[in-house]
C-alpha cells in the first residue's frame, strides 16, 4: 500500500463514517474522551464503526481515549467495532504495555509535542505500542487543535515505529509537506470540519485525494 496513510479522526455521525471510508480514508477515530467536543458514548461507537465498516471492510476503526481507568478497561475491548486504541493522554510506557497485554488490540501512543527535545520521549514506547502519533502540544486541550509541529523539528527524526502525523493536515498542505518528511499517515479532523464532529465532506475528498496522489506518484520523500 502506498504511503501516506490517512485518519479522519473525530467523527459522530454514521452517514458521515460511512461516507469517509468509502472515499478511501485508511481509519476513522471515534472520541471516548467526554471533555472532547467530538465525545462519542460508548453505547453509541458500534454504529460509527459499524457503518465504516459497511462501506469500505479495509477501513479501520480507531478508538481514541485518554488515561483510561481501569474500570473503564472493558469499553476499550476487541468487539465493540475498533480494532485499535489510540491514548492520547499521559499513559506511561508500563501502562501502555500492560493495556496492550490486556486488549489484545493495537495500541497507538499519541505525543503533544511542546519543543523538538519532547521527541525524545518516542523512544520509551518502542517495544510497548504499535505505531506513534505526534499532535502539537496546546495547553489544556489533548488534540483536535489545528496546531502544527515546526516541520523542521521533524527532519531526520526514525523513531523505529510507525509514525502517524496530525495538526492542520489539510489537501493545500499536503504537497509541501510530504516533500519534506514521509509518515507512515496523515491524522486530520478540526482541518475538515464544519463545527467539531461536523465533517465538511468536499474537504474530506480534497485530502483523500491529495494523499493519494502523492503516494501513487511516489513524491512522498523518504
Amino acid at each position: 500500500m502506498a504511503l501516506p496513510l490517512l485518519k479522519i479522526c473525530g467523527l459522530r455521525d454514521p452517514h458521515q463514517a460511512a461516507a469517509v471510508a468509502q472515499m478511501g480514508a485508511d481509519a476513522i477515530g471515534v472520541i471516548g474522551v467526554p471533555s472532547s467536543p467530538r465525545f462519542v458514548e460508548a453505547e453509541d461507537r458500534q454504529a460509527l464503526f459499524g457503518a465504516m465498516r459497511a462501506a469500505a471492510s479495509g477501513c479501520r476503526g480507531v478508538l481514541v481515549v485518554a488515561d483510561p481507568l481501569e474500570q473503564q478497561w472493558s469499553q476499550l475491548e476487541l468487539g465493540q467495532g475498533h480494532s485499535v486504541v489510540q491514548l492520547h493522554g499521559s499513559e506511561t510506557p508500563q501502562l501502555c504495555g500492560q493495556l496492550r497485554s490486556r486488549l489484545g488490540c493495537e495500541i497507538w501512543k499519541a505525543l503533544r509535542i511542546r519543543s523538538s527535545e519532547d521527541l525524545k520521549r518516542a523512544f520509551d514506547y518502542a517495544l510497548v505500542v504499535d505505531a506513534l502519533l505526534l499532535d502539537a502540544w496546546v495547553p489544556d486541550q489533548l488534540g483536535g487543535t489545528g496546531h502544527r509541529i515546526p516541520i523542521e523539528w521533524l527532519h531526520g527524526f526514525a523513531p523505529l515505529l510507525p509514525l502517524w502525523l496530525a495538526g492542520g493536515i489539510r489537501a493545500d498542505r499536503v504537497p509541501a509537506l510530504l516533500t519534506q518528511i514521509c509518515p507512515t499517515g496523515l491524522d486530520a479532523s478540526s482541518s475538515v470540519e464544519l463545527s467539531p464532529g461536523d465533517k465538511d465532506l468536499r474537504q474530506v475528498a480534497a485530502l483523500v485525494a491529495a494523499v493519494r496522489f502523492v503516494g501513487l506518484a511516489g513524491r512522498c520523500k523518504q
